[in-house]
């Protein structure tokens, strides 16, 4: 026995030794497949949007101004903290949400300053490769066309995340080191949806430019057009729904049924614009103690708990505004998926 011991030793270890280097020739293999189109586009357009003064001087504004948020809400935190306030538990989260001085808050600069970011980035996305004869190029290659518009949104999409995730840890950093108490893990979870939510929000108007950017031949046109919605949304839109509230409001002797629903119909025309929306779903989820997005009769508050609603019950509260926004989103997208596929591409 021994004898054949001595045998089927080198025929084990060949063996061995053939699996390992079958399994050796397989990780070098995937190690030198050259990578994907359209991780290639990714990591260019990142590379683009990083040096490029657009993003520089957007990212210096929103930074400035969410640090200008900050310390305002520092300086007035302890007038917005109350020993009975039944959101006391959720003190933290109050630094998203304070206002001072003439200074709105955090939450208030992101809505703001959010879709400037995502016009910035996207507006040239598409005509600018255009006029530079540089599309033509680069689908030439063996690329398929809508690898390139998904990598373009996609980059524009990591450039958001990262900006907004980084900037809201930072501000929850700086609010460690001045409060001294860290946030509880439901705050923290309440803070990744948030910025979830905010990615959502500035992606959308992201595919709106995108949108433009296929739509129309000069980086210009499309500038103009993608502002001019933003504008409408942000200054007219409001004016035009009080016109017509006024026009429509009923007399203060009413029925209280008539003025609830008066109050409901206004809200879901406010409800068209993304800002209302993504208002309605940050104010939820950064304020527990929400309870409603609408008006309220007596007999429905009568008997309500004065406590902070559970995280599971906030998101279902606000799940139709981010429906609302995802939706926006793909339609943008879809849209300017359509259109470029059925562009003719000329090399100039």
């Amino acid at each position: 026995m021994k004898w054949l011991n001595e045998v089927n030793l080198p025929l084990k270890t060949t063996f061995l030794q053939q699996v390992w280097n079958r399994w050796a020739a397989k990780d070098r293999a995937i190690d030198n497949r050259p990578p994907l189109p359209f991780w290639v586009i990714v990591r260019k357009e990142v590379s683009d949007h990083i040096h490029s003064w657009r993003l520089i001087i957007l990212m210096g504004v929103i930074v400035l101004a969410c640090l200008g948020s900050l310390i305002t809400g520092l300086l007035h935190f302890n007038d917005f903290v109350k020993v009975t306030d039944p959101e006391d538990a959720f003190f933290f989260l109050k630094l998203f949400s304070a206002s001072g001085s003439g200074l709105p808050s955090f939450v208030v600069f992101i809505s703001f300053l959010g879709p400037l970011l995502g016009i910035g980035l996207g507006f040239d996305a598409v005509n600018s490769e255009v006029s530079k004869g540089t599309l033509a190029r680069v689908l030439s290659q063996p690329i398929f066309r809508d690898q390139w518009l998904n990598a373009k949104f996609a980059a524009g999409l990591l450039v958001v995340a990262v900006l907004l995730g980084s900037l809201t840890f930072l501000f929850v950093g700086l609010g460690i080191l001045r409060i001294g108490i860290p946030p509880t893990p439901e705050e923290f979870l309440r803070i990744l949806i948030f910025i979830l939510v905010s990615v959502c929000y500035v992606g959308f108007w992201l595919n709106l430019s995108i949108l433009f950017s296929v739509r129309f031949r000069q980086a210009a046109t499309s500038a103009l057009a993608v502002i001019a919605v933003w504008l409408f949304f942000t200054v007219f839109y409001g004016i035009i729904v009080n016109l017509i509230g006024s026009a429509i409001a009923p007399s203060d002797y009413a029925h209280p049924q008539q003025i609830i629903q008066y109050q409901q119909f206004m809200t879901n025309l406010m409800r068209v614009v993304p800002s209302q929306l993504y208002s309605d779903a940050t104010t939820t989820l950064l304020m527990p103690s929400v309870r409603s997005l609408g008006p309220l009769s007596s007999e429905q508050v009568v008997g309500a708990l004065p406590s902070p609603l559970p995280l599971g019950q906030s998101v279902l509260l606000v799940w139709a505004q981010l429906t609302a926004l995802l939706a926006a989103t793909a339609v943008c997208f879809g849209l300017a998926y359509y259109a470029f596929m059925r562009r003719e591409i000329r090399s100039r």
